[in-house]
């Protein structure tokens, strides 16, 4: 009888710690399974806030007032961003002043950008370093003396935009090279109609990317320069295709030289 009673014993202890040992094997999956669906709901949570806090930047950014101008870049008043990109029942949009940044770095390789898909206007597009306004309210930048105006908006934007120093770009620091005026309605609801200035910078700089305005950022060669365009898995903005096609690529092999191409009193009509 001892045998069998240590027999059964044995055999008490091994079934008894083989449920343990199973109930805290499923109990522990049961945890692990639980957490990491509390951590996929934190990341979806996450995804949405950013995403919602990005359109809410998007919608605040459309009371900015812009400067209105003729067709000779002279200034007319001002207008919020919303009627500006609103393209009316006649199909046209606003003309407002702008400009768009074109940086390089010291190796004479172009920083682009891919716009966040929250943008108002051209949204998830490949496009320059920068493109975006004076503003009518923001003291200093409606001086027009050597686009002064202009490349104070332009140093306040590249530090919103892409993280970079203030500090680190100067307003002296670009290089202010022409105008153009383009027109182009979007997808009918929001477009751009702008007197565009266009600078220039080469400068090696520290880039932290605001995700609410950019998703993407990428420097592409000279040499390159064609391929590395028709690779892109999204379209170009139209102000970008048009500067691409008709200036950018002698601008881009002058970038020391670049004083002979100004043309300061002109505007390029496309």
């Amino acid at each position: 009888m001892k045998n069998v009673g240590l027999f059964f014993s044995a055999n008490f202890f091994e079934s008894y710690f083989s449920t343990k040992i199973f109930s805290f094997l499923l109990v522990f999956k049961m945890y692990r399974r639980g957490f990491f669906n509390l951590a996929k709901v934190i990341r979806t949570y996450s995804v949405q806030t950013e995403a919602a806090r990005a359109k809410q930047l998007q919608e605040v950014a459309l009371n900015e007032n812009c400067i209105l101008v003729d067709i000779n870049d002279r200034p007319l008043g001002m207008a919020s961003k919303k009627d500006c990109h609103r393209v009316s029942l006649d199909g046209h949009v606003k003309l407002h002043r702008a400009f768009s940044v074109f940086l390089f770095n010291s190796s004479g390789d172009m920083l682009i950008q891919r716009r966040s898909k929250h943008k108002i206007t051209f949204p998830d597009t490949y496009t320059n370093a920068c493109c975006s306004h004076p503003l009518y309210d923001i003291e200093g930048e409606r001086n027009e003396l050597n686009a002064l105006g202009i490349r104070r908006a332009a140093q306040r934007r590249l530090n919103y935009e892409l993280g970079i120093p203030t500090t680190q770009i100067r307003p002296e620091n670009f290089h202010y090279i022409t105008r153009i005026h383009y027109e182009d309605i979007g997808n009918g609801i929001w477009g751009e109609h702008e007197i565009d200035y266009i600078l220039i910078l080469q400068k090696d700089v520290d880039i932290k990317p605001n995700p609410s305005e950019v998703s993407e950022i990428r420097f592409i060669r000279r040499n390159n320069l064609n391929r590395e365009i028709s690779l892109l898995d999204a379209p170009l903005t139209p102000w970008f295709q048009l500067i691409l096609k008709h200036r950018l690529k002698i601008w881009w092999d002058n970038l020391k030289h670049l004083k002979k191409f100004e043309e300061l009193d002109n505007i390029h009509r496309f």
